[in-house]
């Protein structure tokens, strides 16, 4: 059975993320490890750490329990807030095939910007797949 860890946060419940479980699944049997790393959410210039905890357990919660409904083997915990140590936390305990990555879209996602794919993949000694939705168009107005 293959192992996959799954590291994610805003974009847990996004359609590409459930397309590329969907894919892992009907390539045989499988089982999901999700870490959901306990970001901040901003308000302002500050963050609350029990906040960012409690989303992130929240987000957690809600995919094992649609993973679980499809028939999915899946656990999971909420990890550090630095993606890379939390994926590296859950490695010891959950070790993975290949880890999944899934991020916001360019421009306005933090982990892309802090570069955490290329470090994710220099950090771990499995294969990461990185799943990234295309930017939104800019809106145009013509005169």
């Amino acid at each position: 059975m293959r192992s996959y860890l799954i590291v994610a946060n805003q974009t847990l419940a996004s359609p590409i993320v459930a397309s590329v479980i969907a894919d892992r699944v009907a390539a045989g049997p499988a089982r999901f490890y999700v870490v959901v790393p306990a970001t901040p959410l901003q308000h302002g210039l500050t963050w609350n750490e029990e906040e960012a905890h409690a989303a992130a357990r929240e987000r957690l919660d809600a995919a094992i329990a649609r993973l679980h409904e499809l028939g999915v083997d899946a656990t999971g915990e909420v990890g550090e807030k630095d993606p890379i140590a939390a994926v590296r936390d859950a490695l010891r305990e959950h070790p993975a095939d290949e880890v999944i990555l899934s991020t916001l879209a360019p421009g306005i996602s933090r982990w892309l910007g802090q570069d955490v794919p290329a470090r994710l993949k220099a950090a771990v000694p499995v294969p990461v797949t990185v799943l990234t939705p295309a930017a939104e168009p800019a809106e145009t107005t013509s005169a």
